[in-house]
C-alpha cells in the first residue's frame, strides 16, 4: 500500500490545509502502519506550468520523443506514476482567491493523461485511474459552503478527479479561517472529528 500526500499552501506553519494533511496522514498511516509513504511538497519543490515541452513528454509516447522532450519525460512521469502507485491520496487544497493554488493546477495538469488517466469513446470521456481513495483537505478563509463562490475550488476538484475515475473522493474542511483563532480551533476541532470518520 502506499499513500500520496500532496501540499499547496504557501503559508507555511499558518497553513490550514497543512494542518488537515498532517490529520490525515496520521490517521492513514494509523490504520495502514504497513503504508509507504510519498510526499510532494509543491511549495518547496514547484512544478514548472506545462509548456510545448513538458505537454509532449506527458501526452506523446515515449519512442516519439526529441531530445529536449526526453529529457523531460522521466521527471514528468514521475509524478504520474506516484499518483498511480497510491491507494489514498491527500491533497491539501486551500481556496486561493476563489480557486486553487497554481501549484495545484500544475500538479492536476501532469494527471489528465489521454490513454492513461482518461479515454474517450462512442460513448464519451471514462476514466481510467479508478480504485484509489482520494481525500482533499480544503481550507477557506470565508464561510462558502457549496454556493457560487466556491466553485473553481472544490467543484474543479470533484470534477477533474470525476473525470479520470475516481469515484472515491472525499472532503475535509475548515471554513472561516479569516475569522480569527476561535473559529479556525472550531474548524479544525470538526474536522479532526471527520478524519476519525475516514
Amino acid at each position: 500500500m502506499q499513500i500520496l500526500r500532496i501540499d499547496s499552501s504557501t503559508t507555511g506553519d499558518q497553513s490550514i490545509s497543512r494542518k488537515l494533511t498532517d490529520a490525515l496522514l496520521a490517521h492513514f498511516t494509523n490504520l495502514h502502519p504497513e503504508a509507504k509513504v510519498v510526499t510532494r511538497d509543491l511549495v518547496a519543490e514547484p512544478l514548472a506550468h506545462i509548456d510545448p515541452i513538458t505537454t509532449s513528454a506527458i501526452r506523446t509516447p515515449p519512442e516519439t520523443h526529441e531530445e529536449a522532450v526526453a529529457a523531460a519525460y522521466p521527471g514528468e512521469r514521475a509524478v504520474l506514476d506516484e499518483f498511480l502507485a497510491s491507494d489514498i491520496v491527500i491533497v491539501g487544497a486551500p481556496m486561493y482567491n476563489f480557486s486553487i493554488a497554481s501549484q495545484l493546477k500544475a500538479w492536476l495538469d501532469r494527471l489528465g493523461v489521454p490513454g492513461v488517466t482518461f479515454k474517450y469513446s462512442e460513448n464519451g470521456p471514462e476514466g481510467l485511474a479508478g480504485g484509489r481513495k482520494v481525500v482533499v483537505a480544503s481550507a477557506r478563509g470565508g464561510e462558502y459552503s457549496n454556493d457560487q463562490m466556491a466553485e473553481n475550488q472544490e467543484s474543479l476538484l470533484t470534477t477533474f478527479f470525476g473525470f479520470v475515475g475516481v469515484d472515491d473522493l472525499q472532503f475535509v474542511r475548515v471554513e472561516k479561517a479569516g475569522y480569527g483563532p476561535e473559529a479556525i480551533e472550531a474548524g479544525l476541532a470538526a474536522a479532526r472529528e471527520e478524519i476519525a470518520k475516514l
